[in-house]
């Protein structure tokens, strides 16, 4: 029986359009490329969890994922995942608004992978976000996260990413929420510029 790895344990750190570019390449060049994983993404904001449908251009295809946690209250949180047709995206995102689903905000990513040092790296851009940089390990226990941040937190102070406190990220999220955009490109511009 295989058992998969379901809590996901995840750091965040702002860059700039510059460190984005250098990124990629030096990931590219030292680390694994996992390829470009452009998305339409639709997040449910609920009072302790985040509920998100994503329609993945790069990969043709699309899911449902619950996060049982809001991003700033920790690095590690269980999600969950169901798969569906593309083509239902906008259905699915019907329902959750006629269930009631209302608190909700779209982002167009422009996203590139990458596996460094055992560690995924989603190097992004979102009108919202900006640029920033993702970094993640999944584990299968809580007991392995202290462990994981370690990793995490090495790699990053070699590669000069600044991560993002819980703090930083709730006053961060509240902006975007009360609509702030840190991002100066909107999503036909960043495509134009085929970064």
């Amino acid at each position: 029986m295989k058992i998969e790895k379901n809590i996901e344990v995840e750091l965040r750190a702002l860059i700039d359009e510059e460190q984005f570019i250098e990124l990629n390449c030096f990931l590219a060049k030292n680390g694994k490329y996992l390829g470009e994983d452009h998305k339409d993404s639709h997040f449910f904001i609920l009072p302790d969890k985040l509920l998100k449908v994503t329609d993945n251009i790069s990969k043709n295809n699309a899911k449902i994922s619950l996060k049982l946690q809001k991003i700033g209250l920790g690095s590690d949180f269980e999600e969950i995942d169901v798969n569906f047709y593309r083509e239902d995206a906008d259905k699915i995102i019907k329902i959750f608004k006629l269930l009631g689903f209302t608190n909700h905000m779209y982002s167009y990513q422009n996203r590139h992978n990458y596996l460094y040092k055992n560690i995924e790296f989603a190097i992004k851009y979102t009108q919202s976000w900006g640029f920033h940089c993702e970094m993640e390990i999944m584990v299968n226990s809580k007991k392995e996260v202290p462990n994981a941040l370690k990793e995490m937190g090495v790699v990053a102070k070699e590669l000069g990413l600044k991560i993002m406190s819980d703090d930083e990220l709730k006053v961060f999220i509240e902006k975007i929420r009360a609509g702030w955009n840190r991002g100066a490109y909107t999503k036909e511009e960043i495509k134009s510029k085929k970064l």
